[in-house]
């Protein structure tokens, strides 16, 4: 080939290729948008909430533009307080700690109410659960007085709600032997090496968080009820008393008394109608395979999610979803 032709052919590529910059760019490019919830421990029902919600939402990417991915994260408290700062788009949160960040209280008192939190639709209940080792002979909550216990990580929900029922008991992280600070993925494991003697739980059920130490090593439910409890359930909207069903777990056939709490999907005023809408649009017109996603949402009814367990306002994307269909 001449150099004329090698000249010629670069420049009708410079030429080609200066023109396709020129193009308007198709709608799927200027249309795609990313949004990425945050979730929790990856053995945990937010990590499999938040996947089955993306799952839903990419099959009808090439339609929205939008792509969905999904972050195991520290949960509750931490997806709020990303949200707030605008590394997240949604994030899955316990209704007390919607709740109190809306208001501004606990451990959203430093930074102040998020009044640009909104609801999105609540999930499923979340019953506080207390695990012990076999050998560990717990019958009750203040048998572990003294023991090994993990009390969570740091910026959990859990963490954050095992610190109110310790204060509403006037117990400190001083009471147990020792307090660890695992996260969920962790103590099961833990339990099993016999390093701790039990440890709290906010988390839907089955959980195989919880199924894996019963089985490996035989842990027990502990049933979590009492004059604390009592006020706690009083005291607070968000709060109810729950049962884990008996026969759900090997060698645990009558059902555990506790409190817990609904997980509820969150996300800013700052994020568009239109992403808050299609996500709703993905997770309810195809409510039948996400509620086969996982056995902890076989039960849910929309027309309950969109009411209960949501303290912030709802989203006007949700709004907007909610009144086509009829339930608002």
């Amino acid at each position: 080939m001449t150099t004329r032709h090698t000249t010629s052919l670069l420049r009708s590529t410079f030429a080609a290729a200066a023109i396709a910059l020129m193009l308007p760019a198709t709608p799927a490019m200027a249309q795609q948008k990313f949004v990425t919830i945050g979730t929790g421990g990856v053995t945990g029902v937010y990590y499999a909430a938040g996947g089955a919600i993306c799952r839903l939402m990419n099959k009808d990417r090439a339609k929205h533009g939008i792509r969905c991915s999904v972050e195991s994260t520290g949960g509750s408290v931490f997806n709020i307080n990303t949200i707030r700062a605008g590394e997240l788009d949604f994030g899955v949160a316990q209704s007390d700690w919607q709740y109190h960040a809306y208001n501004g209280t606990k451990v959203f008192e430093k930074d102040g109410k998020f009044t640009d939190l909104r609801a999105v639709f609540s999930i499923h209940a979340e019953p506080f659960t207390v695990l012990a080792r076999k050998e560990a002979n717990i019958k009750q909550f203040t048998d572990f007085k003294g023991k090994r216990f993990n009390v969570g990580n740091p910026g959990s929900g859990t963490r954050a709600s095992l610190d109110e029922l310790l204060s509403a008991m006037k117990w400190t992280l001083a009471d147990f032997g020792l307090a660890s600070e695992l996260k969920a993925d962790e103590q099961g494991a833990a339990l099993c090496d016999n390093k701790i003697d039990g440890f709290f739980y906010g988390v839907g059920h089955p959980s195989a968080a919880i199924q894996d130490p019963i089985t490996t090593c035989g842990a027990k439910l502990v049933p979590l009820t009492g004059p604390a409890v009592d006020s706690l359930v009083a005291k607070y909207p968000f709060y109810a008393k729950v049962a884990i069903p008996g026969g759900m777990y090997a060698g645990n056939p009558d059902a555990t008394q506790t409190y817990g709490v609904l997980a509820s999907f969150v996300t800013s005023s700052k994020v568009s109608d239109d992403v808050v809408y299609q996500l709703c649009k993905a997770v309810f017109d195809n409510f039948d395979d996400f509620k086969k996603l996982h056995p902890a949402f076989v039960n849910l009814d929309p027309k309950q999610m969109i009411k209960d367990g949501l303290s912030a306002p709802l989203h006007p994307g949700a709004i907007k979803f909610y009144k086509e269909k009829g339930w608002m």
